[in-house]
């Protein structure tokens, strides 16, 4: 391996070709851009080669393809085609309708990677395609240096879990400096990730998509009920075997997605659990909820399996970690109550998109032999906020080429007055502010905001803005420092959004009963706590913790909100509707504000009103 080929190195990161196709430019270790390929095409979770996201990252590092070090692609397309020929090989001859789909594409495409990147890096300027380096990293490893290389960390354990890489599913590694070690790794088949992606289908969702609404909809199961815990038992009887340090089988005669189309064997699970497949946008059951807080129970069985067995392994007092399994947040708050590990950091774009910049990082500190520069306390992530901003004078001369009306605020702390009072008085805001964020969650730059007081306000933006399943809950954005007044997290620090944990008990509103017969909508509507639009039916909350120094115009705008109403906490959801991915440009924010139900637009220090007499400032 070549190491350290100079002192001080610029590596692009690509990830592609599964979903969530995504860029990233690390130059002399400094996390320069980091953007999903999504945000430019409108395509959510587009997997096509990130070339605008590629051409945003050289033209924010300012540096030509020429100038870079390397090139790397977050996972090793031989080793995963040698997956797909083994388990095709293995199962033979079921799968033939899936090989005859599947293989084609590899022989024409993903086998020849290194000429389509020079490709279509090529569409993006001329370059010397001989003198152009470029590396594959194993997916796991582009996981784990995303998380290790990215923390606050000197040294941590690292836990990666997702569908699958190349052969590993999950892995158990150690992080020393600038260099990562893994010990042990599950493979393929044997998936958490899978496993949970197929009770995503079951339940009507869309895998690689709507694993998030699954956990989701788990709080309306009945932990106590006689059929939740007749579910964990099948789970465990039937479908897994789940060995004590959280590794596990699953049993194929179950599944469908080793040769198959779809995840599941068809009737298989209809027998096991006694009701058919739910049809995507039918009516939510209770039967549903049941089972979905049954997989969500037995899927943080597995992560605390994993997470008390890389603590036994390494005995370290930090813990990093990445995959897609990371972003379930009701599983990372579980983690945190236990206090397996003193400190955690889980990277914010911990799914395929992040395997962009772990590649980078991977290749900048393991290939390269660079040596990491460590700020104690603080993550390089910069607030996930990596993406595309727009300055005064582009947002300024788009807003007059549009001919659209705007008030603009010359002092920031009066446009804070205006849209704290609009928003304690029932308006919801579109808040486009500065860099976007990289990742799945909007984090106050690319965010609809509203009054988590209003017990409304939960059906109103769901049904009128975003479009979405009612059951749908809502995270509230909360100065740092101040978390605890409202929850019950002890360190008061979850600026990423990625820890549920529960409202405190002296901000709840404890019901003696819930009846059993309700809806959905109906136990919804029962008011929880003194924040009841962001108080899940269970008293839980996904906490965005919002820190003056990585983005210092929300933590402004919170602080106004608190002057005015005594709370410092607003909702904080994704600048998007239903199927579309989180807006970027001044054009994509203000299309979304015109065709939704929101009240204000506000795009840095100029604010559109949805009616001229609507509002006044």
């Amino acid at each position: 391996m070549n190491k350290g080929i100079k002192q001080g190195m610029t590596i692009l990161g690509i990830s592609a070709y599964y979903h969530d196709s995504a860029a990233a430019i690390v130059k002399n270790g400094e996390i320069i851009a980091a953007v999903q390929e999504e945000r430019f095409s409108r395509i959510k979770h587009d997997a096509a080669f990130p070339l605008r996201s590629c051409e945003y990252c050289l033209k924010t590092a300012q540096i030509s393809i020429d100038e870079l070090d390397a090139v790397v692609f977050y996972d090793k397309p031989f080793l995963k085609f040698e997956r797909l020929i083994e388990s095709y090989y293995r199962f033979a001859p079921r799968g033939l309708p899936s090989f005859l789909k599947a293989i084609p594409v590899w022989l024409r495409e993903k086998l020849f990677l290194k000429r389509i990147i020079r490709k279509k890096l090529a569409e993006i300027e001329a370059f010397d395609p001989q003198k152009l380096q470029l590396l594959f990293t194993e997916h796991h490893l582009s996981h784990a240096a995303s998380a290790f290389f990215a923390s606050p960390f000197e040294a941590a354990a690292i836990l990666t879990i997702d569908g699958v890489g190349e052969w590993a599913t999950a892995s158990l590694g150690i992080g020393k400096g600038k260099e990562i070690t893994i010990i042990k790794e599950l493979h393929f088949p044997h998936s958490p990730g899978l496993l949970y992606s197929a009770f995503t289908y079951f339940l009507g969702f869309k895998v690689n998509g709507g694993e998030y609404k699954l956990m989701g909809l788990a709080p309306y199961g009945d932990a106590h009920s006689d059929r939740v815990k007749r579910f964990i038992s099948l789970i465990y009887e039937k479908l897994i075997d789940l060995k004590p340090d959280g590794s596990l089988w699953l049993n194929q005669q179950y599944f469908d997605y080793v040769t198959g189309l779809r995840m599941i064997k068809a009737g298989k699970w209809e027998m096991l659990f006694g009701f058919a497949r739910r049809i995507p946008e039918t009516a939510i059951e209770q039967v549903h909820c049941d089972l979905a807080f049954a997989i969500q129970k037995v899927l943080e069985d597995i992560v605390l399996g994993m997470v008390k067995e890389i603590k036994r392994i390494t005995g370290l007092d930090n813990l990093c970690m990445a995959g897609g399994v990371a972003l379930n947040c009701v599983a990372n708050g579980k983690i945190v109550q236990k206090a397996i590990f003193k400190k955690l950091f889980i990277q914010p774009a911990a799914g395929d998109a992040g395997g962009a910049l772990g590649a980078a990082l991977a290749a900048y500190h393991i290939y390269g032999g660079q040596a990491r520069k460590i700020s104690t306390g603080s993550d390089k992530m910069k607030g996930t906020y990596l993406g595309p901003d727009f300055s005064k004078t582009v947002l300024r001369n788009w807003l007059d080429r549009q001919k659209l009306s705007y008030v603009y605020f010359e002092h920031f702390d009066e446009l804070c007055g205006a849209v704290s009072t609009a928003l304690a008085d029932g308006k919801i805001v579109g808040w486009f502010q500065g860099r976007m964020e990289y990742g799945p969650r909007a984090l106050g730059n690319r965010s609809i905001l509203g009054d988590p007081r209003n017990p409304k306000m939960q059906s109103i933006i769901n049904q009128k803005i975003k479009n979405r399943e009612h059951f749908r809950p809502f995270a509230p954005a909360v100065l740092a420092g101040e978390a605890g007044d409202y929850f019950e997290l002890e360190d008061n620090n979850s600026p990423y959004m990625l820890l549920v944990t529960k409202i405190n008990e002296e901000q709840r509103i404890m019901q003696k009963t819930t009846p059993s017969n309700l809806s959905l909508k109906e136990r919804l509507a029962i008011r929880r706590s003194a924040l009841p639009a962001i108080t899940h039916v269970d008293y839980s909350a996904r906490i965005q913790t919002v820190h003056e120094t990585s983005n210092p115009k929300f933590f402004q705008l919170l602080r106004a909100f608190k002057e005015k109403t005594g709370y410092g906490v607003l909702i904080n959801t994704s600048f998007n509707i239903r199927n579309e991915p989180i807006v970027c440009s001044p054009e994509d924010a203000y299309h979304c504000f015109i065709k939704t139900g929101m009240d204000l637009l506000v795009m840095d220090q100029f604010v559109l009103k949805k009616h001229k007499n609507e509002w006044n400032f």
